[in-house]
C-alpha cells in the first residue's frame, strides 16, 4: 500500500497559487483575447478630428434667384446639409435650432426671404452661438454669369481674407465664423484631398464681397507640374457672386444680447419709401404747374381777335 504523504509536501496554498498563475485573458464576443494582443492592439491617443457641418435651409415663398445662389452654396460645401423650408415668423429661432440637432450639425446658413424682394442671411454656430444677420446685395449665381472657371466638385478650397478683417473686433469674430462655415474639414468622406478653388472675401465700403476662383496651372498631359513653374498660377473666376451688408452680431444662435449693430445699415423699405416720396414729390410739382398756368391765363387774357370768324361765313 501507498505511504501517505507528509504535511511538509502537501500542496501549495491558494494564495500562492494566484501569485504564481498567469493572468486571466479577457473574453471577447470573438473569443479569449491574451494580455499581449491587448498591448499590441492598444489605439494611440485621440488626435483632434473637426466634424464641422452646415445646415443650410431657406424660408417658404423665396424667390427663384435666391434659390439658386442657395442650390451654388451648396454645391460648393461638401460638408453641408440640404433640409426643407422653413416659415419664417418670430419663433424661427428655437425652430431651426431644433433642426440642427436633429440633423447633428454644428452651424446654420438661413436664406430669409421677405417680399419677395429682399434677401437675408443668418450665419449661426448652434446651440450656443453666436449669431450674424446679413442683407444680400448684389446676387449673380451660376447659371446667370456663365463664367470660363470650373474645378472638381468636392474639393477643398483656400480662404483669403483681406487686411482689414484685422482692424476692429467685429470683423474679427465675422472672419472666425465664416472661417468655421466655409472651410471644408480635412477628412469629411465627400471631399477630396486637394485645393483647386479659392474663395476669397474682401471689405469694400463696409460690405463684404465674395468670390470663388479657380486655381489654373498651365501644363500638358500627365506631366507633373515643376515647383519653379508654380509662379504662373491663373486665377479664373467660377461664381456664385454676392454682397453681405452686416447688420446685427447676437450673443446667442438666432437670438441673444446684441454685440454689435451696424451704424450705416438702412433698411431696405426705407429705401423704397424715400423712392416713393421722390416721385410723389414730382407728381405734385406737375400739378403746382398745372395751377400756376391756369392761373397765369386767367390773369393775362388775351385780347379778342377781329379777324377770328372771318373763315366761319
Amino acid at each position: 500500500m501507498g505511504t501517505k504523504r507528509k504535511k511538509s509536501e502537501a500542496t501549495s496554498t491558494p494564495s500562492e497559487l494566484s501569485e504564481e498563475a498567469p493572468a486571466r485573458p479577457n473574453r471577447t464576443l470573438l473569443g479569449w483575447k491574451s494580455p499581449l494582443e491587448a498591448v499590441i492592439n492598444k489605439k494611440e491617443p485621440s488626435v483632434f478630428r473637426n466634424k464641422e457641418k452646415v445646415l443650410v435651409l431657406c424660408s417658404r415663398r423665396i424667390a427663384y434667384r435666391y434659390r439658386h445662389l442657395m442650390m451654388d452654396i451648396v454645391s460648393l460645401l461638401p460638408h453641408c446639409k440640404k433640409d426643407n423650408k422653413v416659415e419664417s415668423k418670430e419663433n424661427k429661432g428655437a425652430t431651426l435650432n431644433e433642426l440642427v440637432e436633429l440633423r447633428n450639425c454644428s452651424s446654420c446658413l438661413f436664406f430669409e426671404c421677405r417680399k419677395q424682394k429682399d434677401l437675408y442671411l443668418w450665419m449661426a454656430k448652434c446651440p450656443s452661438g453666436p449669431s450674424v444677420k446679413f442683407l444680400v446685395n448684389a446676387v449673380h449665381t451660376m447659371e446667370e454669369l456663365k463664367l470660363t472657371g470650373n474645378h472638381l466638385k468636392g474639393s477643398r478650397p483656400i480662404l483669403t481674407f483681406s487686411s482689414d478683417f484685422d482692424l476692429q473686433p467685429h470683423w474679427q469674430l465675422l472672419k472666425e465664423i465664416m472661417t468655421q462655415i466655409f472651410c471644408t474639414p480635412k477628412d469629411h468622406r465627400k471631399t477630396k484631398p486637394f485645393f483647386d478653388h479659392v474663395f476669397v472675401f474682401s471689405i469694400v465700403d463696409n460690405h463684404i464681397w465674395f468670390r470663388n476662383y479657380q486655381v489654373s496651372v498651365p501644363h500638358h498631359g500627365t506631366e507633373k507640374i515643376e515647383r519653379g513653374g508654380l509662379d504662373k498660377m491663373t486665377l479664373i473666376e467660377v461664381g456664385p457672386r454676392f454682397c453681405l451688408n452686416p447688420i446685427k452680431i447676437f450673443s446667442a444662435s438666432f437670438t441673444g444680447q446684441t454685440l454689435y449693430e451696424n451704424p450705416l445699415y438702412v433698411s431696405p423699405n426705407q429705401v423704397r419709401a424715400a423712392e416713393k416720396r421722390k416721385k410723389a414729390g414730382k407728381y405734385a410739382n406737375k400739378i403746382k404747374a398745372k395751377q400756376r398756368r391756369k392761373m397765369h391765363e386767367l390773369s393775362n387774357q388775351l385780347e379778342p381777335d377781329e379777324f377770328a370768324d372771318m373763315w366761319n361765313e
